[in-house]
Order: structure tokens, then sequence, then C-alpha cells
């Protein structure tokens, strides 16, 4: 199993904090959020990672190069970060969708304990990992579950419609990279694509009855950071304490 990261963007609703230092490299403990995530993918045996960069991308470079331990680690760069959303990112990493692998968004922290739910879950060709809570905001990426089987995926989806939502990490394996792939082609021919996300492509695999399933992990630590509140958060769970580091076994 390996795994690509989607970290091109800049992350502009956390400004000031990424005038010039991308999303990814934004401190967390005694390392950074890109850091931390490839620590815990290597903690959980993972041994080769493909990092999509775009703004600044030398920074990025330079942190993984700087790296002493860790998972074998090649970057490659997004030139259209400016101007399109993360489907492009897929698209640019596509090559590297050979065998089984985990794509995770850039600005996801997890706990190896939640990625280890995630690697050791029944084998299925496309799983996307869900966290059930109470209330459910805008911003977040709802599900439509039927059973543990995807129905629909947005953040448009009403109250009504909703019973998780996507924590930013999902798991291909057999012929799910293929499936994915295939679909991010026919997405990109489209003149919306640029303008996509990656999960609109999950979406349009269960609109064509493609079976997607999903990973329950409700109950694990993880966090998003798009604001500077979830970077507080961030902080808080995954790094600014001794307690919070020895937890994690991110050192």
């Amino acid at each position: 199993m390996q795994a690509i990261i989607l970290s091109a963007g800049r992350g502009s609703r956390l400004l000031p904090l990424t005038e010039n230092l991308p999303k990814c490299l934004l401190p967390i403990g005694l390392t950074t959020v890109l850091g931390m995530q490839l620590d815990t993918l290597f903690k959980g045996g993972i041994e080769k990672v493909s990092v999509v960069t775009g703004f600044n991308a030398e920074m990025v470079d330079e942190e993984i190069v700087g790296r002493a331990t860790g998972p074998k680690v090649k970057t490659i760069y997004n030139p259209f970060f400016q101007v399109a959303d993360n489907l492009a990112s897929c698209w640019m990493a596509r090559k590297s969708m050979k065998s089984d692998f985990l794509l995770i968004n850039g600005d996801t922290l997890f706990s190896p304990e939640l990625l280890e739910r995630v690697l050791t879950a029944p084998a299925k060709s496309i799983a996307v990992t869900i966290d059930k809570k109470d209330h459910y905001d805008g911003d977040d990426m709802k599900v439509t579950l039927e059973g543990e089987r995807l129905l629909a995926i947005g953040k448009t989806l009403s109250a009504q419609e909703t019973n998780g939502e996507s924590i930013g990490m999902l798991r291909f394996m057999g012929n799910g990279p293929k499936i994915f792939k295939d679909e991010i082609k026919n997405l990109m021919r489209d003149n919306k694509g640029t303008k996509s996300w990656f999960l609109s492509a999950i979406h349009g695999l269960a609109q064509k009855d493609i079976v997607i399933d999903t990973i329950n992990i409700q109950g694990s630590s993880w966090s998003e950071l798009d604001t500077p509140e979830d970077y507080e958060i961030c902080l808080d769970l995954f790094g600014t304490s001794m307690a919070a580091r020895e937890r994690f076994s991110v050192m």
C-alpha cells in the first residue's frame, strides 16, 4: 500500500498564516502538518508516498529533502493549482495510481490508531473513510449511506440525506485504482473538470451504481485544517503539548 497526499493549495482561509507558507508546512508540535502525516503513515507501514505540490512548491521540496527518516517520498508539481481544484491534482498524480493506495487531503490530520483502522478494514475496491456526529455544517463533506454503501457525497446534501462526513482519506484496492482513474479522465474532459473536487468523481461513480464502500472511524482522532479555528484545534489535539506528541507517537 502506498499513499498520495494532495498538498497543492495555499490555504487562503488561513491567511495571514499562509501568506508565504504552504498550509501543509504550518507547524504542529515538533514538525509540520505534512511532517506529521508522513510520520504517521510511516509508523503505520506505508513506505512510499507521492505528494502533489503547488503553492511555493520549493518549500515543500526542502521540507521533504530535510527529513532524516520516514517513507520514500516523491513530489508531483501541479502547475494549475491557482486555477483548478483538487481533481486536477489527482489528474497530475494518476501515474502513481497503479496499485493499492490511500488518497489523503493535505489538510487532514489523523492518529495512528485511525490509520490502522483504515488499513485493516475488509478489502474493498473503493472505500471512503467517514465519521459520524450529531450535527453537520455547510462546510462538511457529507455522505448519504445505505448500510455501509455510499450513495452520494457533497457539501450540499440536506440534513435528511446526511448520515456522516468524509474525513478526506480514501482507500483504493484491486480494480479500484483503475475505476477511479477512468472517472478522473472522464471528468477532466468536461469543461467543469478543473473546477471540481476529486470527490466529485466518487459521487459520479456512486450515481453510476458503482459500489462505493465506507470505513467508519467514529471515535478516532482526526481534524481538518481550513481556518484559524481549525488550526487551534489541530494544535490542541496533535501537537502543542508533550502529552499530545507522546499520545500520537510522532516525535
